[in-house]
């Protein structure tokens, strides 16, 4: 069973999805553009060893989305504040892509987290690529082709998108205020520091998995994460794009449970 819950966070409605709360606990973060429902392949296998808790960050999905400047500063300071509303600590924490930068953005500020795993996370990359660029076009003009090519463009691996991405996708880049937050997340990420000295400072263990066809964000960007946080460990999943939680779930979340477990 999978509950839609929402919480209040400094006058913002948030939304996230909530699976059995009798197990340990799991959090999941999004990237950009995207909402829970990204990681709904994942959360079966997931969902059998843990509870997962996986919002709408702000300015995406079905939460608010306030006239703000969307720094990754900002969304940092968010996750800490939805983590203490829904009385979470020191649990597994996963994010991907801008959801990375933004979970080891707050990971390296408090450590308070049991394990982190970073899913192709942005922070070091500084150029833009075919991939994001068609990306971005989707989301200021969002219709079915535009997010169709998209979304092919960014698993770079021959699978089919699922039509229910392609049309939640649409749907949520129309809602009010949806491409303000948009643009204004890629000008924060233009505008940030390259996280790399942020890295430094996460003590807790790490695993980074990168899909080896990633064509949004290169694998060869890996190295800076994996060199970067003291205790890192890497897996590259072949044969997969951008989001391999998506394109392979089953063996994403064999990886995750099993790094989790210590193997």
């Amino acid at each position: 069973m999978m509950q839609e819950k929402f919480i209040d966070i400094d006058g913002n409605k948030i939304r996230y999805l909530e699976t059995d709360p009798s197990k340990k606990t799991m959090v999941l973060i999004h990237g950009l553009g995207a909402s829970a429902e990204r990681w709904i392949e994942t959360i079966p296998f997931l969902a059998k060893e843990y509870r997962l808790i996986i919002p709408d960050l702000i300015g995406f999905g079905y939460s608010d989305k306030p006239l703000v400047d969307y720094t990754t500063e900002f969304f940092a300071d968010f996750l800490g504040k939805f983590l203490n509303s829904v009385g979470i600590e020191n649990t597994p924490i996963i994010g991907s892509s801008l959801g990375g930068q933004v979970v080891a953005n707050y990971v390296s500020q408090h450590n308070n987290m049991e394990k982190l795993i970073l899913v192709s996370p942005s922070g070091i990359m500084k150029t833009s690529t075919p991939a994001l660029d068609a990306y971005i076009m989707a989301a200021l003009y969002p219709n079915e082709i535009n997010a169709k090519n998209a979304f092919e463009m960014m698993e770079g691996s021959g699978i089919d998108t699922n039509e229910q991405i392609v049309t939640g996708f649409v749907e949520r880049m129309k809602l009010p205020n949806a491409k303000m937050a948009f643009m204004s997340t890629i000008l924060g990420l233009k505008n940030a520091e390259i996280i790399t000295n942020k890295l430094k400072e996460i003590k807790i263990p790490t695993l980074v998995i990168w899909g080896s066809e990633d064509p949004v964000i290169p694998i060869q960007h890996a190295d800076g994460f994996v060199s970067a946080i003291k205790d890192c460990r890497f897996y590259r999943m072949d044969n997969c794009g951008h989001t391999p939680y998506v394109e392979d779930p089953e063996r994403f979340s064999e990886i995750v449970l099993n790094f989790l477990k210590g193997k």
